[in-house]
């Protein structure tokens, strides 16, 4: 039996509390695509599990609100449970398929609210994150052993302070082609490093036995980007490679040395009839 609790943000202390969801029957209910701002945690009874999962639109905030409840969780249950990342599976995994399919029901957790904050208890949690630098290899199996966002691509990463870029190298093209896929150094942190107001990355920290492993930037997968419109005017090749003639251009250019007289139509009508009567007058 799995219990769920959706973690929600308060404006008063202590600013997060959680809601026991108990109107679905099985977790898969509630899992889904709808809820992908939102963030629970799942307590199974059965493995002595406490699953966080967030979803893929969740606010950072509230993912780190999720964390510090799981770990009240915990100690509310007699630290008999270990808590797990429900997000390091793919939704195709059996790992996750399996907790999808898990009956939800009463249970021994109690749904965390004001009452359960004493002020010691956030000030005491809030240093469990350590920061230092951790080993590179270690750190990369640490971070591979995630399942990759869907629909996003990684196109930069943190570890200990150095950004790395990835690059497919080629091993072997004469039988088949093979490839892999090798890190590359782009450079090193500065001081002052933040991510306010950055709209251009979605960005996933990594975080394993209580220790920042790393800071993964995606961007959106280029193949998903619609086509563009060409809205500038299109010059057609054949306009421009044509040859033409020199001698008519110049002569477009040239001022006539005299202007013929310009005449009016009734000028010109008046000049000929007068014409005709001269000429009537002599033959006569």
């Amino acid at each position: 039996m799995t219990q769920i609790f959706e973690v929600v943000e308060v404006r008063e202390f202590p600013y997060f509390l959680t809601i026991d969801i108990d109107d679905v029957s099985v977790v898969g209910e509630v899992i889904k695509d709808m809820n992908s701002r939102k963030v629970y945690l799942l307590v199974d009874h059965n493995k002595k599990r406490i699953w966080t999962y967030n979803g893929r639109n969740s606010p950072f905030k509230l993912q780190i609100y999720g964390g510090i409840l799981a770990g009240m969780f915990r100690k509310q249950l007699k630290l008999f449970y270990r808590v797990y990342a429900l997000n390091m599976y793919s939704t195709e995994a059996p790992e996750f398929q399996e907790v999808m399919l898990q009956s939800v029901g009463p249970g021994r957790a109690q749904s965390i609210n004001k009452e359960d904050f004493p002020k010691s208890v956030i000030d005491g949690t809030v240093g469990e994150i350590i920061l230092h630098n951790p080993g590179l290899k270690k750190a990369m199996e640490n971070i591979n052993s995630y399942a990759q966002p869907e629909d996003l691509k990684r196109i930069f990463l943190i570890i200990a302070g150095n950004i790395y870029s990835e690059e497919d190298v080629p091993e072997a093209i004469l039988k088949e082609e093979q490839y892999s896929t090798n890190l590359v150094k782009m450079g090193r942190l500065n001081n002052g490093f933040t991510f306010f107001r950055d709209r251009n990355y979605s960005t996933r920290i990594i975080v394993r036995n209580r220790t920042i492993q790393g800071i993964e930037l995606y961007v959106n997968s280029y193949e998903n980007l619609p086509s563009l419109r060409i809205k500038s005017p299109i010059i057609h090749e054949d306009k421009i490679s044509n040859k033409g003639d020199m001698d008519s251009l110049m002569k477009a250019f040239q001022i006539p040395d005299s202007l013929p007289d310009e005449e009016s139509e009734d000028e010109s009508s008046n000049g000929d009839e007068k014409d005709r009567e001269e000429n009537k007058t002599q033959n006569n």
